[in-house]
């Protein structure tokens, strides 16, 4: 998983699977700010949505995996992926257990 990607050589980056393993997740990661942004508009209060959760610890979690597993191996990158999956997991649970479903906007 640490052998570039011929096929995607003519973009000019060196880009390996575990490479889009970790751009994926940040870009998952990162994405999760459009959706409680856009659930929030809808509801005309601040509001987060149970998909913010599960793109944040999906998200952190194949970016931790690039940082893990791959040629990387960066114990920074590691530290900066961890907390925000344990947080994410454990919002996750307490929105499941307590049933929080979104309410639509009146």
């Amino acid at each position: 998983m640490n052998q570039e990607i011929l096929w995607l050589s003519w973009t000019g980056l060196h880009l390996t699977p575990w490479k889009l393993v970790g751009l994926t997740g940040a870009l998952m990661f990162g994405l999760r700010w459009l959706v409680q942004l856009i659930a929030s508009h809808r509801a005309g209060r601040p509001v987060i949505p149970r998909l913010f959760w599960y793109m944040s610890l999906i998200g952190s979690l194949m970016a931790l995996s690039y940082f893990l597993l791959s040629a990387k191996q960066d114990v920074v990158g590691v530290l900066q992926n961890l907390l925000p999956a344990f947080t994410a997991a454990y919002s996750l649970f307490l929105d499941i257990r307590n049933g929080h479903k979104s309410q639509p906007a009146p």
